[in-house]
Parts: structure tokens; C-alpha cells; sequence
């Protein structure tokens, strides 16, 4: 029986590090893509409709949410100099330190980060801490243990989720699943994903080249529909589940 597959052993300081400096280098090399060019815009038209003040948390240059009257916070100075040319409201920081008020925004948005994260409790704990009472949060995170591949140690994941301990996770924290999806563009075949990564650890400035001018525009080319289920899907075989959540009040 093949052992399930565990992520290496990096302390908080390394993980943060080798973090800022992969998408530092990745949106260095970057365009910016509207948020409408992804299959969630339907979603989040449908969100950001019943919201008013609106965060999305690691955006990079992959923004969901609206680029007018969002504010904007990512680790990479290259992603929020970008986002700020465009007339942004983006800041620099950790999204387990954020610079806003309590109960602040009404949408938060967090694709792909808290995954990330060393302290992912403290995270969580922010994303409650920033959103009022009834708020909605648009989440995205990789789930089993038993799926981490040498992408998940490349692009600097901490942890893949079990479904169960991430409901867990999100009620401690006050948020109820309305809604989930499956959800991202990850390769299936294990030997593209291998042939990716290689070029990525070997010729890495070529890599970006094809990612950032052939690969990416092709994946969103290639999106199927974003279909939403109320409560939590079948997750069986899923690798990335979205997922919408309601800030539940704090009295």
C-alpha cells in the first residue's frame, strides 16, 4: 500500500518566506486578469449585489471580486503595485494580521490562501474578526491529505483539508456553509503536473513565460460552468472545493 503522501516540515518564518518570494517572482512576470473572465463572476455579481463594503484577502493578479470599490491586501508588493496601477485600493500584509476594523466588510473573499498559512486559526480568526454579522465569505481550499502532490510543496501549502475538519474549523469561527462548488484548475494527468513542475524547478523563466502567456489563458478558455450546491457537496475525488459561507451574528 502506497504511503499517504505528508507536507515537508517548515517552520511559520520559512512557509511566509517562500510564500512572498514564488508570487513575488510569479506576478513580476504577470498580467493582470479581470475578475470577469473567471466562472465565479456570476457568483460574485450575485454576492457583491447584496453587499456593501467588500475585502478580498491574496488576490494576487487573479482578483474575483470587482476592481472598483474593493479593497485589496496580498503578501506580494509585485501583485499590489499592479493592482494599485489600475486604480485600486491595495495594501501590503499577512492576512493573519489584517489592518481593518472589526466587522468591517460585508463580502470578504479568500481563494487559495488560508491553505497557505502556517497558524490557519488565526486566519480563520481574522476573516470572522473583519466581517459583520451576516457577512458572506467567498472561500476556496484544497481538500485530502491524500491527494498533496510535489504542487502542493512547490507553490508552499501547508496542509490539504479533510472536509469534516475544515466545517469544524469554519463553525468554531462563527461561518455556516451555504453553498460550495467544485472549484479550481489544477491539471488532472499526473504526468503534465510532473512535466510542469519541472520546467518550473528547471527552466522557470521560460516556465512563467508559457504559464502566465499560454497555459493561463487557455485554462480560462477551458472553465466549465461554476455550478453552486446548497450546503456541502460530494466531495469525494474533489481537489478544490469553494465555498460560501455566512458570518453567523456575534451575540
Amino acid at each position: 500500500m502506497q504511503a499517504t503522501p505528508t507536507p515537508p516540515a517548515r517552520s511559520a518564518t520559512e512557509l511566509t518566506t517562500l510564500n512572498r518570494d514564488f508570487y513575488d517572482a510569479l506576478w513580476g512576470e504577470a498580467r493582470l486578469v479581470a475578475p470577469q473572465r473567471f466562472n465565479t463572476w456570476p457568483l460574485v455579481c450575485d454576492l457583491v449585489g447584496a453587499a456593501g463594503a467588500r475585502l478580498e484577502v491574496a488576490p494576487g493578479l487573479r482578483p474575483r471580486l470587482p476592481l472598483e470599490d474593493t479593497c485589496f491586501l496580498d503578501i506580494s508588493a509585485a501583485a499590489a503595485q499592479v493592482l494599485r496601477a489600475q486604480g485600486c485600493v491595495a495594501t501590503v500584509g499577512l492576512i493573519t494580521a489584517l489592518p481593518y476594523a472589526d466587522a468591517a466588510f460585508e463580502l470578504v473573499c479568500a481563494f487559495d490562501i488560508v491553505e497557505h498559512v502556517d497558524d490557519d486559526e488565526t486566519a480563520l480568526a481574522e476573516l470572522a474578526r473583519v466581517a459583520a454579522d451576516g457577512a458572506a465569505l467567498l472561500l476556496s481550499v484544497p481538500l485530502h491529505a491524500s491527494a498533496w502532490t510535489v504542487f502542493d510543496d512547490f507553490v508552499g501549502h501547508r496542509r490539504r483539508y479533510e472536509p469534516a475538519d475544515l466545517r469544524s474549523k469554519l463553525a468554531r469561527h462563527g461561518f455556516v456553509v451555504e453553498r460550495s462548488a467544485i472549484h479550481g484548475m489544477q491539471p488532472k494527468s499526473s504526468r503534465l503536473l510532473d512535466l510542469g513542475m519541472w520546467f518550473l524547478t528547471h527552466q522557470r523563466e521560460r516556465a512563467m513565460w508559457w504559464y502566465n502567456r499560454v497555459i493561463m489563458p487557455l485554462g480560462l478558455h477551458g472553465q466549465s460552468r461554476l455550478t453552486t450546491t446548497p450546503g456541502w457537496i460530494d466531495d469525494d475525488g474533489v481537489d478544490t472545493v469553494l465555498l460560501v459561507c455566512r458570518r453567523q451574528g456575534r451575540g
